[in-house]
């Protein structure tokens, strides 16, 4: 059985137990093969705002109660994971999300009419509009979503991003008193331990730590009740303060309602903001990652001063060999990560005047990050830094075998003559360091 939807741009035929409407067929036959749907935490947190818009409304006009009422129940169970594959709009769409708050509108508005004991597409009764969007713009819910998506999934990150800081500090207490060569440009450079090694990375992550920390404030200023532009002319402040308040609560989430809603709802700096320091994050995880990749270079005929635990065969044609891939793998996502960084930036710049039209891509750039993040870091620190273990013989004989020590020797014998001893015995550190010790020995005689 078939149901058919119209409105002033045409119609459509969809199945009649089809939980979205038209708006949504369209979007599905706009931007068909666009790979990745909306990523679902900003579905659901679309859905919470929809709740909180219900509750205030079936308050504020009683006339409509039961429908509001209706509305907000199967916020409730799409929140519970109802209807998840009815959310079905890909990512990347023209519009400035106006097929993903549609999306969201339809599906609700038909639970709701299944509630009050219609069919779906009787939207006389519960209309996706007039009812489930009531007082709402997708310029306000859309944004406030993404904060709403964002801080909770920043949270996680916080917490993923802690918890390798500490497993860093672990090592570095652990490999304190475990010598090793230092390295500049990849060259032999002054000696050092594995511990403070491994204390530089843990200081790079505290900071991390820290611009995470910070960042929350920033994305906790929200336009709803703004509507179109943020001018919030239209929207009764009993509805926008009451909403934002129920949201508040419902997400457990220190949301604040801007002073500025047109700020909010025009500029979107502060997603450049929390994606530039994302990208700082992986900034330093590619290079902690590609640091150990390097010192568990080998077995044989690399550095092996550390031991990544094996994970998984490394060639189909090199028997016995195991390649490094949970550093490989921070790489690609700090990879991914940066080129998300750069698609978002570029997109807020293109903004023009009250709105963004680009902001799906903000969003999916933004979420995919902060995902990517999440999971990149907790198993960096589980399968990687957590199960390292030191080589120690194999970071002195590395030590031994260099002319690290050369460098101590420049204060009583000056820069040019360590330098012309040390050149006279090219592939003998050990007889260079001896001439040195001499040499500084006859000053004191």
């Amino acid at each position: 059985m078939t149901r058919r939807e119209k409105d002033f741009l045409g119609e459509a035929i969809l199945p009649a137990d089809c939980l979205y409407g038209l708006q949504t067929y369209r979007a599905l036959n706009n931007f068909p093969d666009l790979g990745t749907k909306v990523n679902y935490r900003l579905i659901l947190a679309i859905v919470q705002i929809k709740k909180a818009a219900a509750q205030t409304l079936a308050e504020l006009v009683p006339d409509r109660a039961e429908v509001f009422k209706a509305v907000a129940v199967s916020c409730d169970e799409v929140l519970k994971g109802a209807a998840a594959d009815s959310f079905v709009v890909p990512a990347i769409q023209g519009g400035a999300g106006t097929s993903t708050n549609m999306n969201c509108n339809e599906v609700l508005a038909n639970l709701a009419l299944i509630k009050l004991g219609h069919k779906p597409g009787d939207y006389e009764f519960c209309h996706p509009l007039d009812d489930v969007n009531r007082g709402q713009s997708t310029n306000d819910v859309y944004p406030t979503a993404l904060r709403i998506a964002a801080i909770l999934l920043l949270r996680r990150l916080s917490q993923s991003v802690a918890n390798l800081q500490e497993a860093l500090q672990e090592k570095e207490n652990e490999f304190a008193k475990i010598p090793k060569l230092a390295r500049t440009e990849l060259m032999d450079a002054v000696p050092m331990t594995l511990g403070q090694e491994f204390g530089a990375y843990a200081q790079a992550i505290a900071r991390d730590r820290w611009r995470l920390y910070k960042m929350e404030e920033r994305l906790r200023e929200i336009n709803l009740g703004g509507q179109a532009v943020g001018l919030a002319g239209r929207a009764n402040k009993l509805f926008r303060f009451g909403m934002v308040e129920r949201l508040r609560q419902a997400t457990g989430l220190g949301l604040a309602a801007a002073e500025y809603p047109l700020d909010v709802t025009q500029n979107n700096d502060v997603f450049v903001e929390a994606s530039g320091l994302l990208r700082a994050l992986a900034v330093n995880l590619k290079k902690i990652a590609g640091d150990l990749r390097l010192m568990n270079s080998g077995p044989y005929g690399g550095l092996g001063e550390i031991r990544l635990a094996p994970l998984q065969l490394g060639s189909t044609i090199m028997p016995g060999k195991v390649n490094p891939v949970l550093p490989e793998m921070v790489v690609c996502a700090a990879y991914k990560v940066m080129a998300n960084d750069l698609a978002l930036t570029m997109a807020a710049g293109d903004g023009e005047f009250e709105l963004n039209a680009f902001v799906p891509v903000i969003a999916e750039s933004l979420l995919n990050s902060l995902e990517l993040l999440v999971a990149a870091t907790d198993l960096f620190r589980t399968k990687a830094v957590v199960t390292l273990a030191p080589e120690p013989t194999r970071c002195l004989e590395l030590l031994d075998r260099s002319l690290a020590a050369a460098a101590s020797y420049a204060p009583y014998l000056g820069y040019d003559r360590v330098s012309q001893i040390v050149n006279q015995y090219p592939g003998d550190p050990k007889l260079a360091l001896e001439k040195l010790e001499k040499a500084k020995n006859s000053l004191k005689s």
